[in-house]
């Protein structure tokens, strides 16, 4: 093999120059100085490898100082030659005159003589040196994912390509994140044409724009942001409730139906002037207690007629923090009271107990669970005066109202000023001024009356004695009968309430008769009760004193006898209904259709409507 090298020290030397022709010298000149010119790498192995193989080409393949064996005679000789090129030089720093590595073989036969110096190699210049750059090793084309291990790609048909061409690998396109909320929400291609995309235009939806842009923040801004917005959940952001028990929306609407609504149909008084807007709502908005109890009742008034769950759970949670605060009031003030013994009750704890009997109105409760709350009240009118004159003025007259009332329709309950208990103001108010009727009038005290007769009669019929109804008791109802009958109205004629004060005064002459006569239809006592409802005929619709109508309505009932009476009595219960929408009258009705039975089969006992009552297991205030 005949090696030669692109390095200076192995070009032809000049000894053998005169051995070639002329036009191969020169020939043989201009290749070597073509090779030659170009200096080699100093710290290349192509200049080592020339130091030690400086003398190692030949005609049998072995270097000239070793004894090689002689190739067979007849057997062609191969003459090589090589030019190596520095494999270590970088592509991008290869200049023009960088070495480069030819080689090429000679055959001989053993007939023909050859020498060393007929060879002349042909050496051929690549024009185009970025090409052999371009090479890459063998192991570039390999495919590796990211483990390391080859790719499994499919092999296709055919016969295999020499030099595969290698398979670009493609980048995977991330999802654009800019396009519109609608569009990424129905995985749709969004256009992101702003401010509404076009995509949701051409398939008719309502496109919903595009989320804000979120600006970049470095670690140190987001930390201070995070430790801004801690700090801020420590700070206080709700202010006080500017009045004690109105918290919410629907607080708001309670308030409103009590002072435009419910207040109306409480008192004869329909205007500014309504106690329990004049005198009681100013009271509440400084006592919480007070306040939670007024919401309570307008929230059971506002109940039955619009049935929302939000109403009926503000209901309860006023009902329950009106008696916590009720209790919390009496127990600090019986406390204080052990070291004052002058100390008085404050008067929105009154205020209270009344507004939680109303309640049991509106609610419509038939238990006796108004009992509690009317003994409290007794109970702090008794033993002191409220400081407020106006209050005391309406709380009395309340009491008193509701108190007699309820006599009439319990065994067991009596009014208290009966026992001397309770007395009206020793300046006792025109009966224009009171928000009720028969209290101021002195109406009340002839019913009152009547309720003891009733009693006296009750227990001597039990007893057994006859008669059940002896002299005094019949002297008694003479007076009283002359009184009720010589009693004028204090209203004016033909007004709404002096036809209220006479059907009051027609239902009281009802409720003697039918204590003291036999529970017989009579002419006396039909009379009377057609006239009672031709009073009640002319009460407007909406007037004020349908808000009292359902006592003296009770006993006309329990006194109809007539069945023509009984229907016009219906009636009357329904336009009360439909203009307070108390929840009383139903229950009051029930009991006055069962009066109704028992006079149509045993008609004695049809006056004793107490004790039908309480065998009908209810106990209720019909005020």
């Amino acid at each position: 093999m005949l090696s030669l090298q692109s390095h200076p020290a192995f070009v032809i030397s000049d000894l053998n120059r005169n051995d070639f022709p002329s036009d191969q010298s020169s020939q043989r000149r201009d290749s070597a100085r073509s090779v030659a010119e170009t200096p080699a790498w100093p710290d290349s192995p192509a200049v080592e490898d020339s130091s030690l193989r400086r003398d190692s080409y030949g005609t049998d393949g072995n270097s000239n100082g070793s004894d090689g064996e002689r190739p067979p005679d007849g057997s062609p000789t191969r003459w090589g030659v090589r030019i190596y090129q520095n494999p270590f030089a970088d592509s991008s720093l290869v200049s023009p005159r960088s070495p480069t590595t030819f080689e090429y073989s000679a055959i001989t036969t053993p007939h023909e003589d050859f020498s060393n110096d007929d060879v002349v190699p042909k050496i051929e210049e690549l024009d185009d040196r970025e090409e052999l750059h371009r090479i890459k090793p063998s192991d570039v084309g390999n495919e590796r994912d990211a483990t390391g291990v080859p790719a499994n790609v499919p092999r296709k048909r055919g016969r295999p390509r020499k030099h595969p061409l290698p398979v670009p690998v493609k980048a995977t396109k991330g999802r654009s994140k800019t396009g519109c909320i609608t569009c990424r929400r129905r995985k749709k291609k969004c256009d992101e044409t702003k401010p509404a995309c076009l995509n949701c235009q051409k398939n008719a939806v309502v496109c919903e724009g595009y989320p804000p842009k979120e600006i970049w923040k470095s670690g140190r801004q987001k930390f201070e942001t995070a430790t801004r917005t801690q700090s801020l959940i420590f700070l206080p952001r709700s202010l006080p409730l500017l009045i004690d028990g109105i918290e919410t929306e629907t607080d708001r609407r309670l308030l409103d139906h009590f002072v435009y609504g419910f207040s109306r149909v409480l008192t004869l008084i329909n205007d500014d002037s309504n106690p329990f807007k004049e005198i009681l709502l100013p009271m509440a908005t400084q006592h919480r207690g007070l306040m939670h109890s007024l919401m309570c009742l307008s929230g059971s008034h506002l109940s039955g007629l619009d049935p929302e769950p939000k109403i009926k759970e503000r209901k309860y949670f006023h009902f329950h923090r009106a008696i916590k605060d009720l209790m919390d009031s009496i127990n600090s003030t019986s406390q204080r009271s052990e070291k004052e013994p002058q100390l008085l009750v404050e008067d929105p704890i009154i205020a209270s107990t009344i507004a939680l009997s109303l309640n049991t109105i509106c609610e419509g409760e038939t238990r006796g669970e108004y009992r509690p709350h009317m003994d409290a009240a007794k109970f702090l009118l008794v033993n002191q005066q409220p400081r407020n004159e106006k209050f005391r003025q309406f709380i009395l007259e309340f009491f008193q109202y509701h108190d007699v009332s309820n006599s009439i329709t319990s065994l067991d309950r009596r009014p208290a000023h009966l026992r001397g208990d309770l007395r009206l103001p020793d300046f006792i108010p025109h009966a224009q001024a009171g928000a009720f009727l028969g209290v101021f009038d002195g109406l009340f005290n002839y019913i009152s009356e009547v309720t003891k007769l009733r009693d006296r009669i009750r227990h001597r019929f039990n007893e057994g004695y006859e008669p059940a109804i002896d002299y005094q008791t019949l002297s008694e109802a003479v007076t009283i009968d002359s009184a009720i009958r010589s009693w004028e109205p204090s209203h004016e004629p033909n007004t709404p309430n002096w036809f209220l004060a006479q059907l009051y005064r027609q239902s009281t002459w009802v409720y003697l008769y039918r204590t003291i006569c036999s529970s017989q239809p009579s002419e006396k006592i039909a009379c009377v009760v057609d006239d009672g409802l031709s009073f009640l005929d002319q009460l407007p619709q909406d007037a004020g004193a349908y808000s009292i109508v359902l006592m003296p309505l009770f006993l006309m009932g329990c006194s109809a006898f007539v069945p023509h009476q009984r229907d016009r009595i219906k009636q009357g219960f329904e336009s009360l209904q439909s203009y307070s929408n108390l929840r009383n009258i139903r229950p009051a009705f029930r009991v006055v259709e069962r009066v109704w039975e028992v006079m149509d089969s045993v008609i004695e006992d049809s006056w004793d409507w107490e004790k039908i009552i309480k065998h009908m297991d209810m106990d209720f205030l019909i005020t």
